[in-house]
């Protein structure tokens, strides 16, 4: 599975919704998650190249007054990065390794999301 990964030296720490996960350095978000869930994100809607946009989080960055609309597939992970919201698609395919109960029903099947993403 290792050969999905950009290169990486050591696993940094991201937080996502509250819970804290080591993940592959020098990897977009997608693939982090993937590293936490490699069971769930392969089988997601993802197109990997920012075009369905079901890989948008919203993210607190360690230098950041505040957190930012981003696509998980094109943002780097940065040691300390909290994301705070995930994409309904990203919710379900993580929902067994951040916990809360009861697992989501999958999103429905429609057309991408159609919020615009600002730059931050």
């Amino acid at each position: 599975m290792s050969d999905i990964f950009r290169p990486y030296e050591r696993l940094v720490p991201i937080t996502v919704l509250g819970r804290t996960f080591e993940v592959p350095e020098k990897n977009s978000l997608l693939r982090a998650f993937q590293y936490v869930s490699p069971e769930t994100i392969p089988y997601g809607r993802f197109c990997w190249n920012q075009e369905c946009q079901y890989c948008k989080v919203v993210c607190k960055l360690p230098d950041d007054e505040g957190p930012h609309p981003m696509l998980a597939c094109k943002f780097l992970v940065v040691p300390g990065m909290e994301v705070t919201e995930l994409s309904p698609e990203l919710k379900w395919c993580l929902s067994r390794k951040l916990g809360g109960g009861e697992i989501p029903q999958p999103p429905p099947v429609e057309g991408p999301p159609t919020a615009e993403l600002s730059n931050p």
